[in-house]
């Protein structure tokens, strides 16, 4: 009488499934770690729709200090940065985060800039 079954089990253990996982939490991780508002800003709340569309960001902090694009730069070449980065682009977009108690003149300036230049500008604001 034969009583050894037919199936082997075998003591090999594969990492492809580990690897796999470890792989996967990479990308998670990387993903989500790499975030568009770097600058520890307090935004203003209002109820609205997001967006995913960004040319330019243009920050302004509550001691009133610019920076495009998480750039430190000088206030009064702001037009000139912006101009810079934004040749070029067919729909050339800002997005505009003040911080909530900087003065409305501050991001009323940014917004005269890009009257004039003919930029569109989206208020980043928290949601409320």
């Amino acid at each position: 009488m034969k009583l050894k079954g037919r199936n082997k089990v075998s003591p090999d253990f594969s990492m492809s499934s580990m690897t796999d996982i470890v792989f996967l939490l990479l990308i998670f991780f990387m993903l989500t770690a790499n975030s568009p508002n770097a600058l520890d800003l307090l935004l203003p709340k209002a109820k609205g729709k997001s967006t995913n569309t960004q040319n330019v960001s243009v920050s302004i902090d509550k001691n009133l200090q610019y920076f495009v694009n998480n750039e430190k730069i000088n206030g009064e070449y702001i037009e000139i940065e912006l101009k810079k980065a934004l040749e070029g682009q067919d729909k050339p977009t800002i997005i505009l985060r003040a911080e909530e108690n900087v003065a409305i003149k501050e991001a009323v300036n940014v917004m005269d800039i890009a009257n004039r230049n003919n930029y569109k500008v989206i208020l980043a604001v928290r949601p409320n």
